[in-house]
Order: structure tokens, then C-alpha cells, then sequence
């Protein structure tokens, strides 16, 4: 039986805090992790670029949104709400948000509502 000090054990389950975050593990209202992911944003030119790209995809095509300037947390609910506007799957990798199949158009026009400075790249 190995030392059961090395082990690291969390709260499987509790009614007293609700939601646990899994990094920190706190109650997701008193979370220290999204705090310090909020205030080390990732610095750029300030512009969202929409682009399109196959590579390494077998040929089906996806959009990639990048210089977006969110957290991770935040990063991946943007995504969310970006799949279900276009009707399609996708995901968030290395804070680049990728979208399956041709939407840059809807994209673009979706992120200049929300105010941000995009601009298409690419062909």
C-alpha cells in the first residue's frame, strides 16, 4: 500500500459549498483561480482577426478566431455562444477559438456588435 500522504485528496461532493473549482478547490464564489486569470489578459494590437484554415484537416475547412483578449474562462464562453449563433461545433486551443466550417462573415459581424475590432485575414 503506498503512503497515503502523497496523495492529494479534494472534496468529492458538498452541500455547504456548492460548485467546487477543481483547480483551487474553493467554492466557485470565493474561486482564487478566475481572479488571477482575469488580470493576466493577453496583451496585443487590440484587433480580432478571422481567419480560415485546412491544414491537418483532411480538407474540411474551420474558422479560427485569434487576439481575442479574455481570459480562458471567458474565452470558452464566448466560444459557446459563437458555435450555437453559427450551428455548429468547435473549441478553444491555445487561446485560439476554432469553429467548424466557413463562418466568417457571421463571425465578424458578431464580434464588431459586441464591440471588438476584427478584421478578416487570410484569403
Amino acid at each position: 500500500m503506498k503512503n497515503k500522504k502523497n496523495r492529494v485528496s479534494g472534496i468529492v461532493f458538498s452541500t455547504e459549498g456548492g460548485k467546487m473549482c477543481p483547480k483551487c478547490r474553493k467554492p466557485v464564489a470565493h474561486c482564487v483561480c478566475r481572479k488571477t486569470s482575469t488580470s493576466q489578459q493577453k496583451t496585443g494590437d487590440g484587433i480580432v482577426r478571422v481567419s480560415r484554415e485546412t491544414k491537418g484537416r483532411k480538407g474540411k475547412g474551420v474558422s479560427l478566431i485569434t487576439g481575442v483578449p479574455l481570459s480562458e474562462y471567458d474565452l470558452k464562453d464566448l466560444a459557446k455562444e459563437l458555435k450555437q449563433k453559427c450551428g455548429s461545433g468547435g473549441t478553444v486551443k491555445n487561446g485560439v477559438i476554432e469553429i467548424q466550417g466557413d463562418h466568417r462573415d457571421l463571425l465578424v459581424k458578431t464580434l464588431t456588435e459586441r464591440g471588438y475590432t476584427v478584421k478578416r485575414s487570410g484569403g
